[in-house]
């Protein structure tokens, strides 16, 4: 059976980011992170929901998980036995140490994806756990990371609000012909703005001070995004306009 472009994306996804994962938990933990006070739980819960992200929609690319269907459960049991394993080992890396804390956040970050992936197929997975990713990137540190690691910090919401609205824009449909393009401009903006100022909201009851510019550099991240998409479709629909007339 021949493999989908995306299938085939999703494997060099996989076979570049678990590699990258492992060796990443198994050096010693970088100076930066430990200044940056990085939420270790919040990185293995992410880490884990993207690793069996991965896994799922290469080993089952146009399905959703169904809790009867063995290969649920294969991937499950995989994903978590190497959680198990992955702290095992660090318990030989200098600075390291095996944690159950940590192996619980694995598993968390793995049942989170059984569960979403038995509502949601590819396109529409990404977008939640895009979503996700970008929460709980926003709040992974204790320190405001614009003071620390401002171009880092301006990048990340540069392309993390661009990639999560182009997501979202592809679950809506294009404005209609004959209409105006305001519901379409609202729906477009709503749940990427709603995301900002939901992950800022809880930077500000948690504590955690963050930089205007890093609401300014998203909303404007998605804004350009929008208007892009918003020119393609009206470039798109004076042409089928202008054509109309020649064809009847």
């Amino acid at each position: 059976m021949a493999l989908s472009r995306r299938q085939k994306l999703t494997i060099l996804a996989l076979l570049f980011y678990w590699p990258t994962i492992f060796i990443l938990a198994h050096i010693p933990i970088p100076y930066l992170v430990r200044k940056a006070g990085v939420s270790d739980k919040s990185l293995h819960y992410l880490a884990y929901l993207i690793l069996f992200f991965l896994l799922w929609f290469v080993v089952s690319p146009d399905k959703k998980v169904s809790w009867r269907r063995a290969v649920a459960w294969w991937a499950f049991f995989m994903v978590a036995g190497y959680g198990a394993l992955d702290e095992w080992l660090q318990g030989y890396i200098t600075e390291r140490s095996a944690s159950i804390a940590d192996f619980w956040a694995n598993l968390a970050g793995v049942v989170t994806g059984l569960i979403l992936f038995s509502f949601f197929t590819f396109s529409s997975a990404l977008l939640v756990v895009t979503a996700i990713a970008i929460f709980l990137l926003t709040n992974l540190t204790r320190v405001n990371l614009a003071n620390l690691l401002p171009v880092t910090n301006a990048l990340f919401y540069l392309f993390a609000y661009a990639i999560f609205t182009m997501l979202w824009i592809r679950h809506i449909p294009p404005p209609p012909l004959n209409s105006t393009e305001a519901k379409w401009l609202i729906t477009a903006l709503a749940l990427p703005i709603g995301l900002l100022f939901t992950t800022k909201l809880f930077s500000v009851l948690s504590g955690r001070n963050f930089s205007p510019w890093d609401i300014i550099i998203a909303s404007a991240a998605t804004a350009v995004v929008v208007t892009a998409n918003l020119l393609f479709y009206l470039f798109h629909r004076n042409r089928a306009q202008e054509r109309s007339p020649s064809d009847t």
